[in-house]
């Protein structure tokens, strides 16, 4: 790709996706004399600059429509918005879910990450590539984790097309407000804005066979319905639960019904506190950030509301790809009221007046639910120019993201949303201080700011008498693989690894559990005494991180496992750091060579190993090259798998 526009054209069906995200173009544009190649050159020049960031949303409607960006259409995209044609083919190569090379309307995407791995992913695979020639019109992708470890092995079917309404999708939507291109034509008000998250047609295929994951390819429109969010809650309907109650209890597209089963009465405390208020009881609760990096979120919000720079931002990082965790989706799925009460009341606290959620791709019936929960919410006054009559403005505006697990990252996430690739930045400055566009951004993951809520409903001091002192609170485990019962199960913090495994019905055999998922580190089945808090783990040389738990009996084979987990993370690596673009690529082919070999013969490679992996651990820019040894190096160390 050139850094100069090319005379490729765009079709009208390419032409049309973008207009509808961008609105039309003005009629002089579009008659303009085209030959000079000047980047500068645009019709609005600064104001079409500083739309941006509607780069990943402008992708997205064009593959969605396709199936694929041809170079007519991203040239169409980088002439709407200004941007380097070189740059905007940097962003769209970055993400797995496009393609700019031609492919089918319909990917069947099949998950090959350790969950599915374990059930059986790769005899799927196989026989569905069988099944699926290129009469088909469809091409099987194996996928990184798909967020369905509960029901593994799983499968995502993707087909082009014009764009479906999302399952309630409200007509009362109204415009969102605010922030960078919230000026574009057709977006900003109206239709235009409703058709940058509107579906095209999905279905999701799990637990997959052969037969129902190609009949769900070749026939996405009558693959049976998903099943409903509390199927993945072995605990829905017990009154002690915390963050989970409303599960399976409530109806998810209903308002009415939320608000009668406790909805906003945490916001109308908020109201009640003031901003210093909500972060005072936020803090006195001991609350600490749910995605693995534990750092107390009271703390955070303070540093984001004192700074003196505006506007501020909050931004939900709902892009959880780590493999075997699936948290968030069951939240979003289950209860996506409680989401866009607990965004309002962090930006509230926070000073911010403008929300961007950020969900990962992958998240079809997430995507509708929460649409619908936004577009209802601000139909009611409960978000926009005067929230609950209380004289404060605030919005949420949904973006997809495409396929990129360091996008997870908050730094990483915050130049997905400004329409670059999403690799992470250099700290400092740290994002209190200049976060999305350069600004002042609160960013939390869903179960953090869902834990929010309970805070300000049965107070700091209640909520702290919950788990233990270094990690008070309620926590949410994902629970998979060698287990009679898998899904999402909540605990307070201090309970065992061997009590939640019994929970969910562990199987005979158990060989190792993976506790924090590919990013964390293997155990033994002799410490399951191990207590699930964040000092309970880490004094036993492991991690909780964001609270996967993958269960493996001696039917799985460990060394497929650590081969898989390398894979993962060379293909995730964002390739900006030197020690993590060769180091993932160094880990993987030395696993490749002991995948059969023990002991003397091994030894060799694990030292490499060890070197790499340490490089990785100290050079790397972001936690993705920090912890991609973590996995392996535990596997040798507390399980012997090469001895």
């Amino acid at each position: 790709m050139d850094l100069r526009f090319g005379d490729s054209k765009p079709t009208d069906e390419e032409r049309e996706a973008v207009d509808a995200l961008l609105g039309a173009p003005e009629s002089s544009w579009e008659g303009a004399d085209r030959s000079d190649a000047d980047l500068r050159w645009a019709r609005g020049g600064r104001a079409a600059r500083d739309r941006r960031d509607l780069l990943l949303p402008a992708l997205h409607a064009v593959n969605d429509r396709v199936g694929w960006i041809s170079e007519g259409a991203l040239d169409y995209v980088c002439r709407r918005l200004t941007v380097p044609p070189a740059e905007a083919y940097g962003v769209a190569t970055f993400y797995a879910m496009f393609s700019v090379r031609p492919r089918p309307a319909t990917v069947l995407h099949v998950c090959t990450d350790l969950a599915c791995t374990a059930a059986g992913a790769s005899e799927l695979c196989a026989a569905v590539e069988a099944r699926l020639g290129p009469e088909s019109g469809v091409k099987a992708d194996r996928s990184p984790c798909l967020g369905l470890c509960e029901r593994a092995p799983a499968a995502l079917v993707v087909r082009a097309g014009r764009p479906a309404r999302p399952a309630f999708e409200d007509e009362a939507g109204k415009a969102e407000s605010g922030g960078p291109g919230a000026a574009a034509p057709g977006v900003g008000k109206g239709k235009g804005r409703r058709g940058r998250n509107t579906l095209h047609a999905t279905a999701v295929c799990a637990p997959a066979t052969p037969g129902t994951a190609t009949h769900a390819a070749t026939a996405p429109e009558t693959a049976p319905a998903e099943p409903a969010p509390n199927a993945a809650v072995p605990q829905a309907g017990d009154p002690a639960l915390t963050l989970l109650h409303r599960i399976g209890t409530t109806d998810p597209a209903s308002l009415d019904d939320y608000r009668a089963h406790g909805g906003y009465t945490a916001l109308r405390r908020a109201f009640a506190l003031g901003p210093a208020g909500v972060i005072r009881e936020v803090t006195d609760a001991g609350l600490v950030g749910r995605g693995g990096a534990a750092f107390p979120t009271g703390r955070k919000w303070q540093a984001t509301a004192a700074q003196p720079d505006h506007p501020h931002y909050l931004v939900c990082n709902a892009d959880e790809s780590e493999p075997g965790t699936f948290k968030d989706r069951v939240l979003m799925e289950g209860d996506p009221y409680a989401l866009v009460e607990a965004m309002t009341v962090a930006a509230y606290a926070t000073g911010a007046h403008k929300g961007y959620l950020y969900l990962r791709g992958e998240y079809p019936r997430a995507l509708a639910r929460l649409t619908h929960a936004i577009a209802q919410a601000r139909a009611r006054g409960l978000l926009g120019d005067d929230v609950m009559g209380q004289g404060y403005a605030f919005d949420i505006e949904i973006r997809r993201g495409a396929g990129a697990y360091i996008c997870g990252e908050e730094t990483a996430l915050f130049n997905s949303i400004e329409g670059h690739r999403g690799e992470p930045r250099s700290k400092p400055p740290f994002p209190v201080e200049k976060g999305l566009f350069g600004k002042p951004t609160a960013a939390n993951n869903v179960e953090t700011l869902v834990n929010v809520l309970p805070i300000l409903t049965m107070g700091a001091e209640a909520y702290a008498a919950i788990g233990t002192p270094g990690s008070p609170g309620p926590k949410l485990f994902c629970v998979s693989g060698s287990v009679t019962r898998p899904g999402v199960y909540e605990l307070p913090f201090g309970a065992t690894l061997g009590e939640l495994l019994t929970l969910a019905g562990v199987r005979d055999g158990l060989r190792a559990v993976l506790l924090g998922g590919a990013a964390g580190g293997f155990v033994r089945p002799d410490e399951l005494d191990i207590p699930l808090t964040f000092e309970g783990t880490r004094e036993a040389g492991t991690t909780l991180g964001s609270g996967v738990v993958m269960a493996f009996d001696d039917t799985v084979p460990l060394p497929r496992l650590l081969l898989r987990i390398a894979e993962f993370f060379r293909d995730e690596s964002c390739g900006q750091c030197v020690p993590c673009r060769v180091g993932t690529v160094r880990q993987e082919e030395a696993l490749h060579r002991i995948a059969e070999r023990t002991g003397a013969a091994a030894a060799g490679d694990i030292a490499l190993l060890r070197e790499v992996g340490r490089a990785m651990r100290d050079a790397s820019i972001c936690g993705l090259g920090q912890t991609a040894w973590n996995a392996v190096e535990s596997a040798i160390d507390r399980l012997g798998a090469y001895e």
